[in-house]
């Protein structure tokens, strides 16, 4: 065997430089980790090892090399083995702490972001999350394929509590964030799409278990494996929102018409058939045709769709979907907001103190219940411990968003998206090549 100053002489200059530089990112990374909680300092001690791989090599990772003549099925094994195993954990860290691929899967954001677009999302924009569920598989959120067999991809325990490396910023107004839903801590496992708590107020918690033929299992998710969600954050800790006539007013301020935004609207005709042709170059997509009657449309339309439309001969009237239509608001049951005039609401930050009223009680009960864990009582003050944000879709009358289901609490927050690095338009499956390397930060 050979001796510890034999090993350190038969050490190559390149086998140093790639200990020093692979050495010095792992520092790095601990340290970033470890900010504010020393104790994560100890897996510092992992450190010999990582030296030994690149220059002394008393744990001999690549043993197996030395069959690749004698035993070549075994060395394509190891191989095999090797590759899969390395291409794992580096995903698994990427996806974790740099980023991760979201493809957008609705049209809420309509036109700003399109169904179909890919997008890269930087989890370093906000600070990246430490795993709650860290033993779990890399490039699936909370479910096998049905080809791997389904069922759940990660393990319940170890649970790590809630932490939050450091970032370059916090979610702004105006900016697109990815986050995971915060209703969707309990789902359906055959109808998760309305969420699990519309389910209970429009059917009854007793027709739900009832009936798994329908309604399935009753799953409960951990934060980290909720489903993503994105949206427009419209509402930061310490902001009043208020909804008036579907225009948003923060603390008083009447929030500025983006492009893209855009409602729902009855069109009304002379009878006349709107070609594929003239609604392809409106930008309705086909899932947005409907035509109610002979002479009635019904279409989602941004401000220069519906002035386009106006000018045809063919339109007599436009009108838009009565507030009506948008069902029951958050909190469900005890307000009498719509989706198009909502509040107000106060959305709370870390640190404040509110005095709970009957009027607030249903508002912020839900945060102490599945957020906080901690009590809230009707006539004592409240302390919050966590910032809250309010999301919501550009594509306002086809959006389930904070109106529907509360608050966004900062421990949900998955990151930004900075730029679309594909898009596959959904109605002729090409490639928008227009829309690549698009920013998507909603600025």
């Amino acid at each position: 065997m050979k001796s510890f100053q034999d090993r350190i002489n038969n050490v190559s200059r390149g086998g140093w430089i790639r200990a020093g530089i692979w050495s010095t990112l792992y520092v790095v990374f601990i340290f970033w980790v470890a900010w504010g909680d020393w104790l994560s300092l100890l897996w510092l001690f992992l450190l010999p090892l990582i030296i030994d791989a690149f220059t002394t090599k008393y744990i001999n990772y690549g043993w197996w090399r030395k069959y690749k003549d004698t035993k070549p099925a075994l060395y394509t094994l190891c191989s095999w083995i090797d590759a899969i195993v390395f291409a794992l954990v580096a995903v698994y860290f990427i996806n974790l702490y740099i980023f991760q691929n979201y493809q957008i899967p609705s049209s809420s954001l309509e036109k700003t972001l399109r169904v179909g677009d890919f997008l890269y999302v930087s989890k370093m924009a906000y600070g990246a999350r430490v795993p709650q569920t860290p033993l779990s598989m890399p490039l699936v959120q909370h479910t096998f394929p049905n080809w791997l067999g389904g069922g759940k991809s990660y393990l319940d325990k170890p649970h790590w509590d809630y932490k939050r490396l450091a970032g370059w910023t916090s979610p702004q107004k105006g900016d697109i964030v990815v986050f995971n839903f915060p209703a969707g801590d309990t789902v359906c496992s055959k109808m998760q799409n309305p969420d699990y708590y519309t389910l209970r107020y429009y059917y009854g918690e007793a027709l739900i278990k009832s009936r798994k033929d329908v309604f399935g299992d009753i799953i409960v998710r951990p934060v980290d494996r909720r489903e993503n969600y994105v949206k427009r954050c419209v509402g930061t800790p310490g902001d009043s929102l208020q909804i008036i006539d579907n225009v948003i007013y923060v603390n008083g301020e009447r929030e500025p018409e983006r492009e893209g935004l855009q409602f729902n609207y009855f069109v009304q005709t002379d009878g006349h058939l709107f070609s594929a042709k003239y609604l392809d170059k409106l930008g309705i997509s086909l899932a947005d045709r409907v035509q109610v009657d002979a002479t009635t449309w019904h279409f989602p339309l941004t401000q220069a769709m519906k002035a386009a439309l106006t000018q045809n001969p063919h339109v007599s009237a436009i009108m838009i979907e009565p507030q009506e239509q948008g069902g029951a608001v958050y909190p469900l049951g005890h307000n009498e907001w719509t989706r198009d005039n909502y509040g107000p609401v106060y959305i709370p930050r870390k640190g404040d103190r509110i005095l709970i009223t009957e009027d607030n009680y249903w508002l912020y009960k839900r945060i102490a219940e599945a957020y906080e864990f901690q009590p809230m009582t009707i006539g004592e003050e409240y302390e919050f411990t966590m910032d809250y944000y309010w999301m919501m879709g550009d594509n306002r009358h086809n959006s389930a968003d904070s109106r529907f289901w509360g608050f966004v609490p900062e421990d949900h927050i998955v990151g930004r998206p900075v730029f679309i690095w594909l898009s596959l338009d959904k109605d002729n499956h090409k490639i928008r090549w227009n829309r690549l390397g698009n920013k998507a930060t909603g600025r």
